[in-house]
């Protein structure tokens, strides 16, 4: 596929464009689909506060995930399975409160949903109405059918996550999911159950590019890939390793776009020894 620039990307319909675009409402679930329709290719972020979320919400990005990722890169914890439904409803909030144009996913943290279709709805309807989102994200294919089904009918739309899900690290690992022919099959199975159970939009994580590509191909709701190549409908990153905060490794899909790590940490260091050496405050930084 050749690679478009922004311009070249937007609608010739006169509609507005997902990135980018002007408005004084929210994007919907329905810009989303007339997005796939149009070819419209859009970029998403996570995002877990106000302000940075005002931050993506102004630079024009149409869709903001709030990840239970936030317990990997804020809360400290090895892995998504420990963070709660507490935790992702006030992360959720301070996100819808610090923007107004992005559509705002939340994540359904690990145990929140995995009893059947009625907990998922009590806890996905806690997200809606407590914290404001727009829709809600949860991991599995045909297994959470009946979950996103009952979500999808009661109102609230649903994201599909597919590929490798994170909530399930300590069955499957992080490893590349749908290689080989029956993995590959299991994978197209699970994209066409969500979308026959109403999900909106389907995240594909660490899948080969090729069949990230037939799923896109074979769907009619759009494909969010996350280390799934380049033909899926859209991408997804996580902010910090966006932006260079996390340390460590980070995955191989992952380009940084800055390295905020390093800007934070020689600001710090500057401000300690100006404190340190008597440089601040100054006179022009003291009240009278």
């Amino acid at each position: 596929m050749t690679q478009l620039s922004a311009a070249q990307n937007k609608p010739s319909d006169g509609s507005k464009a997902l990135y980018g675009g002007k408005g004084t409402r929210r994007i919907t679930v329905r810009d989303i689909t007339l997005a796939k329709e149009r070819g419209e290719k859009w970029p998403m972020l996570t995002a877990y506060d106000a302000m940075t979320a005002s931050v993506f919400d102004e630079a024009g990005i149409p869709v903001l995930l709030v990840g239970d990722s936030a317990g990997n890169c804020h809360l400290g914890y090895d892995t998504t399975v420990p963070v709660t439904l507490d935790q992702m409803t006030m992360l959720s909030a301070a996100v819808v409160r610090g923007t107004g144009r992005s559509l705002i996913v939340a994540d359904l943290p690990f145990g929140s949903y995995q009893e059947g279709p009625v907990q998922a709805l009590r806890s996905a309807t806690r997200l809606v109405k407590e914290a404001g989102v727009g829709a809600v994200k949860l991991e599995g294919g045909e297994r959470s059918h009946d979950q996103i089904r009952l979500l999808v009918e009661s109102g609230i739309p649903v994201m599909a996550h597919i590929g490798l899900t994170p909530q399930s690290v300590n069955a499957m690992g992080y490893r590349v999911q749908g290689r080989g022919e029956e993995a590959a099959a299991q994978l197209l199975r699970d994209a066409k159950a969500v979308q026959d159970a109403g999900a909106f939009a389907v995240v594909l994580e660490l899948v080969p590019a090729e069949l990230a590509a037939e799923v896109t191909r074979t769907l009619h709701i759009p494909t969010v890939g996350i280390g799934a190549g380049p033909e899926t409908d859209a991408q997804v990153l996580v902010w910090t390793d966006m932006l260079g905060l996390t340390s460590g490794r980070v995955p191989k899909f992952v380009k940084k776009y800055a390295d905020l790590r390093e800007v934070m940490g020689s600001a710090a260091k500057s401000f300690a020894e100006d404190v340190v050496g008597g440089a601040f405050p100054l006179e022009e930084h003291s009240v009278h």
